[in-house]
């Protein structure tokens, strides 16, 4: 009997776990068999090697050949195992050496003709590797510039199986592209705050919550522009560092949405409101995929429509809103995702839209309209920092808008924006927070503004209109007021700001 192995990864999540792939060959009838829990696409992988090795014109072993996929206790999913057990297998037939094998990792899926394809998790699996101490990696040709974004990894992108062949005879044909490494700042979809007519109002609480990565809740009637001012928050956002850039990459590349090249924008995910639970959070068969809060990690998750979503989908939110993770429990194994993002929600104030419409348009009972907010459940609101209603545009916003005053560009709130952000996590600096949204309120409470301006929050608690819960938020608002304001301390004019943001108005 001979035998030899190759390495590849599983994925749980982002985590990886390094996959042995053990190969023996022994007499007897030709048959193949592969252990180890596959799942049906890897237990479809026999053939496909099968296949990709005749086209290459070598011979698939005549005898009894055995595949374990060690540890065998992890469950193993997808098709990117094809490379290293195509390896394996020739090395133990004695058609290729095994010199490289043992600090190399295999990643790709073969076609019948020998070709191979792209596969998913290249980047979260490399990174895994590299971990571990392997220093080379065989990977599909059409994934070199994702792959080479981890350094300390000799990248060998082959696009046939006859060069990794080549590859693991020491006879490697490097690419000489270099990848860009920054896909946002030629974004071509990328839109600006600048386009939005009117609405002053909804744009100072839009950048508020930008630089506090505070929630925010959109009201307003159909047309005012909550669409149009949700899918711009990410481009007032700061950027992201390298470590969550390649975070918020890496989690792109596990569902298949990788681009290649270094996300280092804040990501944009909008479902459709009649997006499933599994698509919203995360799910699969056997191993669990990243959902739609898991794309928007270190992003904006924008729920539009919010109250037609399903309403367990949203109190599934809950979880995630306070832990920035979400864990998908299956019988087999465990799956962790990230999922630290900023939630925005815009909604008609009733069924028909035109509840806040001055002119009196509105055909929806008070019965119809208590019954279509009720879809929002307290908790996910009381989740909400800011919330603002907007006004329905006029015929002199429509019509006349060369005579109005032009709203500044996504560039200059940007650089506000990153400068309150900075005022922030110098505050709090040597404390595991960088937003004032992720401050806790007992510390919060430790730096309470002057008397002037407390005053206000206590009179809201007395009368009611300001829960305890509530106080909190106002204080990390008002904060993030300070911040954009240059200040050094809150203000009553910052309470005060902070105050009609919570109530959904402006003072």
């Amino acid at each position: 009997m001979t035998g030899a192995s190759a390495w590849s990864v599983a994925l749980m999540g982002l985590e990886g776990c390094l996959v042995e792939v053990e190969t023996a060959i022994s007499s007897g009838l030709p048959r193949t068999v592969l252990v180890g829990l596959p799942d049906m696409a890897l237990h479809e992988a026999r053939d496909r090697c099968r296949a990709a090795v005749g086209a290459t014109g070598m011979s698939w072993p005549s005898n009894v050949l055995t595949i374990n996929l060690t540890p065998a206790g992890l469950p193993k999913a997808g098709t990117h195992f094809d490379l290293a057990i195509a390896a394996a297998t020739l090395a133990a037939d004695g058609k290729i050496p095994q010199t490289l094998l043992g600090s190399t990792v295999l990643m790709g899926e073969l076609g019948l003709d020998g070709r191979v394809r792209p596969v998913r998790g290249v980047l979260p699996a490399l990174l895994a590797a590299r971990e571990a101490g392997f220093e080379c990696a065989v990977v599909p040709s059409g994934q070199y510039a994702e792959a080479r974004l981890v350094q300390g990894v000799t990248i060998w992108p082959v696009g046939h199986l006859r060069e990794v062949v080549e590859v693991l005879h020491g006879r490697p044909v490097l690419a000489t592209e270099e990848p860009v490494t920054d896909a946002a700042d030629a974004d071509p979809g990328l839109v600006d705050l600048a386009e939005v007519i009117g609405q002053h109002e909804a744009r100072r609480a839009l950048e508020v919550a930008a630089a506090g990565r505070h929630h925010i809740l959109l009201r307003g009637a159909p047309g005012c522009g909550k669409s149009m001012l949700a899918r711009r928050l990410p481009g007032i956002l700061p950027r992201l560092d390298h470590r969550d850039a390649l975070e918020v990459t890496a989690l792109h590349s596990l569902a298949g949405r990788g681009s290649g090249r270094l996300m280092t924008r804040p990501p944009l995910a909008q479902p459709h409101h009649s997006v499933s639970m599994a698509a919203m959070v995360g799910g699969g068969a056997r191993i669990a995929q990243p959902g739609a809060i898991s794309l928007a990690h270190r992003g904006v998750l924008f729920l539009d429509e919010a109250p037609e979503f399903a309403p367990k989908v949203l109190d599934s939110l809950r979880g995630p809103l306070e832990t920035g993770e979400i864990i998908i429990g299956r019988s087999q194994a465990h799956t962790t995702f990230p999922a630290r993002f900023q939630l925005v929600m815009a909604l008609n104030p009733c069924p028909c839209g035109m509840a806040d419409d001055p002119s009196g348009r509105c055909t929806c009972t008070p019965q119809q309209v208590q019954r279509y907010s009720g879809r929002l459940s307290g908790p996910i609101l009381d989740r909400v920092d800011v919330t603002v209603r907007m006004r329905p545009l006029t015929s002199a916003h429509l019509l006349d808008a060369s005579t109005l005053p032009a709203g500044e560009s996504s560039a200059v709130v940007h650089d506000r924006v990153a400068e309150a952000r900075l005022r922030a996590a110098r505050r709090w600096e040597g404390r595991p927070w960088k937003c004032n949204a992720e401050v806790p309120g007992k510390v919060l409470r430790q730096k309470l503004p002057a008397n002037d301006a407390t005053r206000i929050i206590e009179d809201a608690l007395t009368t009611g209109r300001l829960t305890a819960r509530g106080v909190d938020k106002v204080l990390r608002i008002a904060w993030t007021v300070a911040d954009l304001e240059g200040k050094d301390e809150v203000d009553k004019a910052c309470v005060a700001e902070a105050m009609g943001m919570r109530r959904g108005r402006l003072l």
